[in-house]
Order: structure tokens, then sequence, then C-alpha cells
């Protein structure tokens, strides 16, 4: 990887011309963006119009919507999402061609490299959401950062920020090893989980991966001391623990029942309070992680305090959408059994009167191999109403549908379309339900359907 990253620093030069295949992705978006920036010429292509085409095309980006070999013509090299592989035509010409095909997750790679401090956020969970807790934060004390985040943040009106300042903010996927292309010198790791398992084989490939990161930071690695997972993970090396346990040289002390409020105590000392308008254990475990995070960079604690009490959440995490007949309708991107177990967990604090969960799985293989795990999960609920399997990447080589799930789950209710979850919400929804539209893929549009 390092090699095929040098390769391409040659390319990422002002004049250079460079075309993204997926560039209305959530983290393609503002790689453009950030190109464009550096003074490259950049071009696009997505299999379809969308928002983020629309805000890429209007800071003069080209956007070719379809992908076709015709798009790449000019192009001096082709960067594109870990979704596209080589039989899609424009990376095909390409190679045909001889014009050079990197990842995203390279040219993040490169470009982290002129900034002084790199502070990476990785875990099966949470990364969005702490990510966006460090840029509350670094905003607070005026650091100016550049950031990198996988949905969109009301601070930045965008989910990117391109800044003057030393240091770049990045959340790190693990999937396809996308984060070990980078060169973090602060690695965070939030949790590790058996996740994306049409790339890794178990739960110990996973564990090798997020091992690997680790030993890429040059400056040192913050790590959830709690996750039995974690530390397993990172057996022998030396890290910073950050949880709730007594043995974390960073913890929370004095929580408040519904984890709002707490103190911070890093290496036995006071380092700030905490007061967040976010709900649940797992918002509080990503501020701890975020404040753990501040204090390693050398940030006061003030500036963490102020950040956090600014931080209303990410997009599309616990997001207040609307009321419809008196119900509050909420969306959330949970689609892993422990994210479910997690938002389940923090609504059920809000005390309404019924949870009804509109859920849609995310990827065949995922559902295939936490089948189990999300039947368990998806039984708390008061109602789930189970929308098809989103897609996403995959074909449906294994055989499964939302209806499989709807047979293990007493109650539920699966619908084939989304417009037929709208419905179905419209006929049930009253005073003092909360309606919670779940999953990373399109269900947030049977919610916002309804409020229209």
């Amino acid at each position: 990887m390092e090699n095929r990253n040098e390769e391409l620093k040659r390319y990422l030069q002002p004049g250079c011309r460079v075309h993204l295949v997926g560039i209305g992705g959530v983290s393609m978006r503002p790689l453009g963006l950030v190109l464009k920036g550096m003074g490259m010429q950049v071009t696009g292509s997505d299999m379809s119009a969308s928002v983020s085409t629309e805000e890429l095309v209007a800071n003069g980006i080209p956007v070719y919507i379809g992908h076709q070999a015709e798009n790449i013509e000019g192009a001096q090299c082709i960067v594109r999402t870990a979704a596209v592989h080589n039989d899609n035509p424009e990376i095909a010409a390409a190679r045909s061609a001889g014009v050079p095909v990197f990842e995203r997750a390279q040219a993040w790679g490169v470009i982290m490299q002129a900034y002084q401090n790199a502070v990476c956020i990785s875990g099966t969970h949470g990364k969005t959401t702490t990510t966006a807790m460090v840029t509350y934060i670094y905003m607070a004390a005026q650091k100016d950062p550049t950031v990198m985040i996988g949905g969109y943040l009301p601070l930045l009106n965008a989910g990117h920020r391109v800044g003057n300042g030393d240091t770049i903010l990045l959340e790190s996927c693990e999937y396809c090893d996308s984060f070990l292309n980078f060169a973090p010198t602060l690695a965070v790791i939030l949790n590790v989980e058996a996740d994306h398992l049409d790339y890794f084989k178990d739960l110990p490939d996973v564990q090798k991966s997020f091992r690997h990161f680790a030993q890429l930071s040059s400056g040192g690695v913050l790590a959830n001391g709690d996750d039995p997972h974690v530390v397993q993970t990172l057996d022998g090396l030396s890290y910073v623990s950050f949880g709730l346990e007594a043995h974390n040289r960073v913890r929370a002390e004095n929580i408040c029942a519904d984890w709002h409020h707490f103190d911070v105590i890093c290496d036995g000392r006071f380092y700030c309070h905490v007061d967040l308008q976010t709900w649940g254990k797992h918002n509080a475990m990503n501020a701890l992680a975020a404040a753990g995070t501040a204090w390693m960079m050398g940030i006061s604690g003030e500036y963490v305090t102020a950040g956090l009490s600014g931080f209303i959440g990410a997009d599309r995490r616990m997001q207040f959408k609307g009321k419809y007949h008196g119900a509050d309708v909420y969306d959330d991107y949970a689609h892993h059994p422990d994210e479910l177990a997690a938002t389940i967990e923090a609504v059920r604090s809000m005390n309404y009167n019924r949870v009804i969960v509109a859920f849609q799985p995310h990827t065949y293989t995922r559902t295939h191999a936490l089948f189990s795990e999300f039947v368990r999960e998806l039984k708390k609920p008061d109602l789930v109403i189970l929308a098809e399997i989103y897609a996403a990447r995959e074909r449906n080589s294994v055989g499964i549908s939302s209806k499989d799930l709807q047979n293990k789950i007493p109650g539920s209710v699966y619908c084939k379309t989304l417009p037929e979850v709208t419905d179905y919400l419209r006929t049930i929804a009253r005073e003092g339900d909360l309606i919670l539209t779940v999953g990373a893929g399109d269900i947030y549009c049977a919610g916002e359907a309804l409020l229209k």
C-alpha cells in the first residue's frame, strides 16, 4: 500500500486531472471538493443524481450520471470508492488504457501526510458521532481543522471541512482494510465487532485489521479499555485506555442516571465536565472517547466542555425529523445488532408510550451472518416493521429476505416497499409514540414521506 500511496502522491498535484468513480458517496464527495481546493481538475461519475452530486456541480466539478467508458477521457488517474469493482466500465476502460486506478482511502492517506496531526477515529460503531464530537471540540478551541466525516454535520453544513490548521480529523473505516492506507498520528479505536463479513472472514480477521491500524500510528493509540474485543486486539501493544472501569486512564465519574452529565478524569485528575444533548450510554462513551482524544492532543478541558455542550448530533444519528398524529419521528443509521441494541436502550429512557421501529437491514451478507443477533434485538421494541433488505453493493447470493426475520419476530410486520412502510405507519401512529426509522440504506425516506 505504501508504494501505491507514493505513486498516487505524484498525481495529486495542482493542474493534474483526476476522475472520481462513485463521487456522490459520503467520503468521495468531500474528497472531490478537497482535491479541487488543492488546485486539481476534478471530474466524477455516479449511478444517480442526488443532493451530493448537485453540490459538486455547484462547486464547479462536472459529474456524469451513469458509468460509461468515455467519462474518463483526459483523466491522468482514477480514484474509486470501495464499492466500485473492476467490472465497472470506467475502471475497465482505465485499466485498458493504462490509466492508474487508486482507492479512495489511498487518496485520503496521501492528503493527511501534509498535516502535522492526523487524528483517525475508528471502530465498528460510533465513528461518525465521535469524529463529529471531536470536530465540535476543535472548533470551540479555534484550531481550524480539516475534517472528513461520513455524514452531514450541522456545524459545518457539510460532512467535511477544509481548514488552515495543522490537524486533520478523519472518520476511519475498516471495510476492505481502507484505514490501513492512512498515516495516523493518533489512532482511536472505539470498539471491535464482527461486521463487514462480505470482506472479513470472522471476528479474528476484523481484529487483525484493527491491530494493524493501531500499529500504523506514529503518535499514540486511544482505545476502549472496557471492550474485551479491543483489549484482545491490542494485547501486547502500548495504548491509552478509556472507559467506565477504574483501570482506564481516561474514565467517566459522577455519571447521572440518563448519561447526559459526567466528569472526565485523566490519569487520576479532573480534566473537564461534560453536558450532553444526545441520548444513551453509547453516546456518553463516544463523548468520553472525544474528550480523551482532546486530552491526548493537548487541548484544554474547557474547550471539551464548550464543544460537547453544543453538539446536537450528526445527521441520521437519533435525528428528530418531526411529528405525525402526535407521534415523534426520529431516524437513525444503526445497521449492526450492537448498534440496534444501543439505540433501542437509549430510546427506552425517553419515556414514550410505545417504541415503533421501522428497520431496513443493510446488505444480504450482514443480515445472513448476524441473523440471530438481529432477531434478538428486534424483539425488544413494542412493534417492528421490516422493510426489505437494502442491497447496497451486493447481489442476493445467500437467498435471504426480511420476511425471514419477520417469521422469527412475533407481531412484526413485513413491507416489501418503502411506500408500504409509510402507509402502515400512517395507520398506527398515535399520541405518545416514538416512531424510529433505522438502517444505513434509504429507510429514512419512509419517515420523511410520513411527515409530508
